[in-house]
């Protein structure tokens, strides 16, 4: 076991207890209220994949290759708050449709100013824009989708493009059955839009879709609009020192530790 897996694990463990563990479901049967749900839709950054360590690890990689140091981990916290004000733009209107690769583009140009990162080629620039693509998952991730998979249609439901999402799905081993970007109906979470379009798609009312995410702003958007909710806890998501608290028990349908736990509340 590497450290990384130790540490998200062990942290896992510790909020098991803090967000209701395995819920009071009994094994092999979803509590009554979530037995109609049929699909389940997934946040993709910081719920399913950990993006912070792989942006982190390339950054790192890339560093030593070329000879500069860099504060790596607030490259990554810095590219990742680009992320809500870029989307914003669209949503407001003052961009016209733009993909997640774009905007993270732009952010990152910006970025490689900031924290004096010279020297790359135009080709080095285009791949490490392209470490979205290259997410691994959480040590749950793949286990406790391929479970819920069993009973269940499960896709992301995430502001990242299709060929973002297909090509972290196929790098990280995600199983899923389908892709559901918000580039479909060019919108960006949390316009209403996004969080109808998988019951619209799936022929399905909007309380048999259950949305998981480890972001409690994206489940109160979903739940707002009928859809279940399902919070998994992330704590890691930000690093050791940035640790996440979980909402208060009840606030949703479910909430759990890991994929795993939530397999088991689920019935698989």
């Amino acid at each position: 076991m590497d450290r990384r897996t130790f540490l998200t694990s062990a942290v896992a463990a510790t909020a098991f207890s803090a967000v209701g563990g395995r819920s009071s479901a009994s094994a092999g049967q979803a509590p009554p209220a979530l037995r109609d749900v049929k699909l389940l839709v997934f946040d993709t950054f910081g719920t399913v994949v950990d993006w912070r360590s792989a942006v982190i690890a390339e950054g790192q990689a890339l560093g030593k290759a070329k000879g500069f140091t860099v504060d790596w981990p607030a490259f990554a916290d810095a590219w990742r708050a680009g992320y809500g004000p870029a989307m914003n733009r669209v949503r407001s209107g003052e961009l016209p449709w733009t993909k997640l690769d774009v905007l993270h583009r732009a952010t990152l140009d910006t970025l490689l100013v900031r924290f004096k990162i010279t020297g790359l080629s135009p080709q080095e620039v285009d791949h490490l824009n392209r470490v979205w693509h290259r997410l691994k998952g959480w040590p749950d991730s793949v286990d406790g989708l391929t479970r819920l998979k069993k009973k269940f249609v499960i896709a992301p439901l995430s502001n990242g493009n299709v060929s973002l999402l297909t090509n972290m799905g196929k790098f990280a081993g995600l199983p899923w059955d389908a892709i559901l970007s918000t580039e479909l109906v060019r919108h960006y979470k949390p316009d209403r839009e996004t969080y109808l379009m998988p019951g619209e798609f799936f022929d399905l009312p909007h309380e048999q879709v259950m949305m998981v995410a480890a972001h409690v702003g994206d489940l109160r958007s979903a739940k707002a609009l009928g859809l279940r909710t399902a919070y998994v806890h992330r704590p890691l998501e930000y690093g050791t020192a940035r640790q996440s608290t979980a909402p208060a028990a009840g606030t949703f349908d479910l909430q759990v530790g890991d994929m795993r736990a939530l397999a088991t509340a689920l019935g698989t």
